[in-house]
């Protein structure tokens, strides 16, 4: 196991470096981490990962060093040769497969794709069950709108559209950006509800909850 390790430290240390790691320190392991993988390697690989990527993946909830390495052992240092988040999605085979026939929906399924990657983002979200993240609230939202099987899908697929935006932009996890983009979409959506409601002649108004 040492010289598996000697030798993977000594792959990792031919990438090019793609931050300063004098000028900018690695930031101290977030709480979630609590603890290390028995199968973690005897190396500072977290170190490794952050000078290649450029940033810190396992600031993301869920995301351990293994599966940032996984990360980087199947689909490289860089995501620059896809357009989107939806399109590394979509080769991940986290996206719907929409089945139309005769302008019909008839299935959403998601295609089947063998991709290590893609197992590595479903195996973190279990991680995410009892986390008190933002990721850790929508996980749990979908389990109970969708069900275990299609919220892990989910999950994994805004794992993946975070880890192409962070990667692309080389900016720190922040999970308010992704908190404030809820709200302002849930803006959007109840602007959109009243102006419905009033081209129908109605008057949209907040539910008022019954407290004693």
């Amino acid at each position: 196991m040492a010289e598996c390790d000697g030798e993977i430290e000594e792959q990792l240390a031919a990438f090019d470096a793609k931050i300063d790691v004098a000028a900018q320190p690695l930031p101290s392991a977030k709480v979630h981490r609590r603890h290390l993988y028995t199968n973690e390697p005897s190396f500072d690989l977290r170190g490794y990962l952050y000078r290649i990527f450029g940033v810190d993946l396992t600031a993301i909830p869920g995301i351990s060093v293994l599966t940032a390495h996984t990360l980087l052992s199947e689909v490289g240092p860089d995501l620059s040769r896809f357009r989107s988040g939806a399109a590394f999605a979509s080769w991940l085979g986290l996206c719907p497969d929409n089945d139309i026939s005769g302008g019909r929906k008839l299935s959403v399924k998601t295609r089947p794709v063998s991709n290590r990657a893609a197992g590595a983002l479903r195996m973190a979200v279990n991680g995410l069950y009892k986390s008190q993240t933002w990721l850790g609230n929508f996980f749990r939202r979908m389990r109970a709108k969708l069900g275990a099987p299609k919220a892990i899908t989910a999950t994994a697929h805004k794992l993946a559209r975070i880890i192409f935006q962070i990667l692309s932009t080389r900016q720190p996890y922040d999970e308010s950006v992704f908190a404030k983009s809820e709200q302002v979409a849930r803006q959007r959506l109840e602007a959109k509800l009243k102006t419905q409601a009033m081209a129908l002649g109605f008057q949209l108004v907040p539910a008022v909850s019954n407290r004693a």
